[in-house]
């Protein structure tokens, strides 16, 4: 056996790769995991003390229970320490902050070379797996002030917010809960939305009626049917989509919560076939293969860049079962059923 060659490589340290990786070393396969930041790194951007839409059963990863004192939905933090937690206790080797910067596939392997910490990298392995999520950069508007440095994509806490005038941008579950978290931080808060009511699947059903109601009452205010089209240092452009009207209104910051893209570069670059606006890799459903033999996908990854949220970590568990009896000739890994239907 050559140096650096392995059976399976894994690309991705989110729940699902970790699960995947869980699955790989009970088994006694040959595997590498990378990850180009630290375990979870998606979710550690999301907004603070944020809590998921999923129960804790459904987020639960490789059989181990999140334990919950009181029932509640766990916060961002308590499920990044869940899974430091199973790391731990299976003693998965996962080589974080090490980023694949290509893939190529040579004589029935594939080449994966990476950069950590400035030193390059080259591993080759006969299966690959690309856990790599759905939320990789931020949807860009293109507008004239987007990159000024009061003006995020990202929503952190709402604390440097208080006593500040907020224009939150966006009409989904971000949106809502920073507006949400800004107000009861003491913000002045306005909301601007392409359409007219929250579309009640894309927001989370405990908030839907908080945001309505402070809205009604004028304590949040709405500019319905509208958009931003440029960004000031002190001010922002909006424009009425249905009469053409353009204004100015005076902000402090500005939050664009439009959602995120997908990095689908390493899919492309191995000729996996994307479908449709979404680029969602092609694969068979029963293996989680995709087009190209020996690759499959794992993971929010199989959604591409989501517009209208289905795929969450819970109904992905499957996608272990999946890729293991795919490599192994087997049907079980072990772990309980899968959730057929996301409760988010």
């Amino acid at each position: 056996m050559k140096p650096n060659h392995y059976e399976v490589i894994i690309v991705g340290a989110g729940p699902i790769g970790i699960e995947i990786a869980v699955a790989l070393k009970k088994a006694g396969i040959d595997y590498l995991h990378l990850e180009k930041g630290q375990i979870g790194q998606t979710i550690s951007w999301f907004p603070r003390m944020m809590r998921f839409f999923s129960s804790p059963d459904r987020i639960a990863i490789a059989g181990i229970p999140i334990p919950r004192i009181d029932e509640s939905k766990c916060t961002k933090e308590e499920y990044l320490a869940y899974l430091r937690s199973v790391v731990v206790q299976f003693g998965l080797p996962i080589r974080t902050y090490e980023k694949v910067v290509s893939i190529n596939r040579q004589n029935d392997e594939f080449i994966v070379n990476t950069v950590a910490k400035e030193k390059k990298h080259q591993y080759t392995a006969h299966r690959l797996i690309l856990a790599v999520g759905d939320m990789h950069k931020p949807n860009l508007l293109g507008i004239p002030g987007e990159d000024l440095p009061h003006v995020s994509h990202y929503f952190d806490e709402p604390h440097k917010y208080f006593r500040q005038k907020v224009i939150v941008t966006g009409g989904r579950n971000s949106a809502v809960e920073a507006a949400l978290r800004c107000f009861r931080c003491g913000a002045d808060v306005t909301i601007c939305y392409r359409g007219s009511e929250f579309d009640p699947e894309s927001v989370k059903y405990w908030i839907l009626p908080e945001i309505q109601g402070l809205i009604n009452r004028g304590e949040i205010k709405m500019l319905r049917h509208s958009q931003v089209k440029a960004i000031g240092y002190d001010s922002v452009t909006i424009e009425e989509i249905h009469t053409g009207k353009v204004y100015k209104a005076d902000t402090d910051f500005v939050l664009l919560m439009t959602g995120y893209r997908a990095d689908m570069s390493l899919f492309t670059s191995l000729g996996v076939e994307l479908a449709g606006p979404e680029e969602k890799p092609v694969y068979d459903e029963s293996t989680m293969e995709t087009n190209i033999p020996g690759l499959y996908v794992a993971g929010t990854a199989v959604a591409g860049s989501q517009q209208k949220y289905s795929v969450f970590i819970e109904n992905c568990h499957i996608h272990v079962e999946r890729i293991f009896a795919a490599l192994t000739c087997s049907t079980t890994t072990g772990r309980t059923p899968d959730f057929e239907r996301p409760e988010s």
